[in-house]
């Protein structure tokens, strides 16, 4: 994703690296790195469907936090969305002693990492370019991923490498969008459509672990959407 985004946008790198706010771009992007790298080590210990599930507590960070940090109004629609998402999430959680054990913590600290990504890129989408802020995020990660890998580094097989590549132009595609998105509306208004990414989660974790949701997880991904939805249509009238 670095090398690409380095290549593309060459010919203006030295305008793009130019900001006014190099240790909160610093700060955004070290919260990014550690939501990625907290979640995909969750992964080590729970479903797909189980991180998902936990890490939805994000939108609610989210909404915490650009209340108090970005000074938004939350209106009553906004919270009654948020709060009946999360109460979808917890269907798919359904409390117990095999999910609420040690390793619950790592998507929870994910899911607070990336609400403080999203709150930063909100105000920084309002002062500096999308461009500016994607190359910071990109870099800053490369640089902490690159260093923390030292210890346990493993060669990558040539035929993971085409595998690889396609996470990274998928996640750059994500971060650019995500940054835009933060260009045209308020955070707290965004969060609650990261539910979807249960959604997405469920299906990749049935195609590729054979991992069937059940009840609960079906009937509260669709809560969880329907929170998403309705907060949308409410605002767009």
């Amino acid at each position: 994703q670095t090398v690409v985004s380095i290549i593309v946008l060459f010919p203006i790198l030295n305008k793009v690296l130019v900001t006014k706010f190099f240790k909160l771009q610093l700060l955004r992007s070290t919260f990014l790195f550690f939501a990625t790298y907290f979640f995909f080590t969750s992964l080590k210990y729970l479903q797909l469907v189980q991180v998902n599930a936990i890490f939805q507590v994000a939108p609610i960070f989210v909404t915490l936090l650009s209340a108090i940090v970005l000074k938004e109004y939350i209106n009553i629609k906004r919270w009654g969305g948020v709060i009946i998402g999360m109460l979808g999430a917890l269907l798919i959680i359904r409390p117990g002693a095999e999910v609420f054990s040690i390793n619950i913590i790592l998507p929870a600290i994910a899911a607070l990492c990336y609400a403080s990504y999203v709150i930063s890129t909100r105000f920084l989408s309002q002062e500096e370019s999308a461009t500016t802020n994607f190359i910071y995020s990109s870099l800053i990660g490369s640089i902490l991923a690159s260093i923390l890998v030292i210890p346990s580094w493993i060669s990558i097989d040539s035929s993971d490498l085409f595998v690889f590549s396609g996470f990274g132009l998928l996640g750059a595609l994500g971060h650019l969008s995500l940054i835009n998105a933060f260009r045209m509306s308020e955070a707290s208004f965004l969060a609650p459509f990261n539910y979807l990414n249960l959604v997405f989660g469920t299906i990749w974790g049935f195609y590729i672990f054979d991992e069937i949701p059940g009840f609960f997880t079906i009937t509260g991904s669709l809560v969880i959407v329907s929170s998403g939805i309705y907060i949308w249509i409410k605002d767009k009238k």
